[in-house]
């Protein structure tokens, strides 16, 4: 069963949380989006800044399995969580 957008949403900010609270990759984070912390508190409503955290994890596996284990998630959830705050933006037809 596919997961619902509310679902997804709630998954994301449940990253970002698991972000903030981590010294070492929240940095990575603010870096290499040009995020701002206010930034996530401003956007964290937005379904496509919520998309870009789910990437953000997704960058590295080793990211995805702390995250998921620290949290009790399926490997594939933040992928399919990502997938439904990206809509049609993310179809490959190759």
């Amino acid at each position: 069963m596919p997961i619902s957008a509310e679902s997804a949403e709630t998954l994301a900010l449940n990253v970002l949380a698991w972000l903030a609270g981590n010294e070492e990759l929240l940095p990575v984070f603010l870096g290499s989006t040009g995020a701002s912390a206010q930034d996530l508190r401003d956007r964290a409503v937005e379904p496509e800044f919520l998309g870009s955290i789910l990437e953000f994890l997704m960058l590295d596996d080793s990211w995805v399995v702390e995250f998921c284990d620290a949290n009790s998630v399926p490997y594939d959830l933040p992928g399919q969580a990502r997938a439904v705050l990206s809509g049609a933006a993310d179809m490959h037809w190759t």
